[in-house]
């Protein structure tokens, strides 16, 4: 079964229905057997993601610094908490498991994560399909912003439709290759 990737936010973010995305994105997860590679968190969208998805019997990895464990911020039911040195190596880790890359909403980590998997994608170094769960349009801006890239000729259109977007996470879920 192919490993399903998800960054996503450590806050919950001001509405509950990025909260119930994020649950809802881990049940179905669940059901098809896909296994989740994630940042580790037990708290916002990790917590409610990682901890649907336990609650329903999936496979579970987080991968996480250190320092991040010692402030007692890891969901330890995880089925597997690997533990690296720094950010940059929890990425490389994440992504060279990872078969699918999911982002949900979430901030800087986020967009970062997001961004180094499109680069990764559009330099060639991987071709793992990379999608976006735009949970009540959270990511209309950005999505304009990466059309105006094309527009403007900073990015080719093949590089843009690298990013697949689904509006619920039932829509995500028939979008995943088998």
């Amino acid at each position: 079964m192919k490993s399903v990737l998800v960054y996503c936010g450590s806050r919950s973010g001001n509405s509950d229905i990025y909260v119930k995305a994020a649950a809802r994105l881990g049940e179905l997860l669940a059901e098809k057997n896909y296994p989740l590679l994630f940042g580790g968190g037990n708290i916002g969208l990790m917590g409610a993601l990682s901890n649907a998805m336990l609650d329903r019997g999936g496979q579970v990895l987080g991968v996480m610094p250190q320092r991040l464990i010692d402030r007692e911020i890891a969901n330890r039911r995880c089925t597997e908490l690997r533990v690296v040195n720094s950010m940059q190596e929890r990425k490389t880790l994440m992504e060279e498991l990872a078969d699918i890359i999911i982002t949900l909403p979430g901030g800087y980590g986020s967009m970062d994560e997001l961004f180094e998997s499109l680069t990764n994608t559009q330099l060639g170094l991987h071709h793992k399909p990379v999608f976006i769960l735009n949970t009540s349009g959270f990511y209309d801006p950005l999505i304009a912003q990466m059309d105006k890239m094309v527009e403007e000729g900073f990015l080719v259109k093949e590089n843009r439709d690298k990013v697949q977007v689904a509006a619920t996470p039932e829509e995500l879920m028939g979008m995943l290759p088998g």
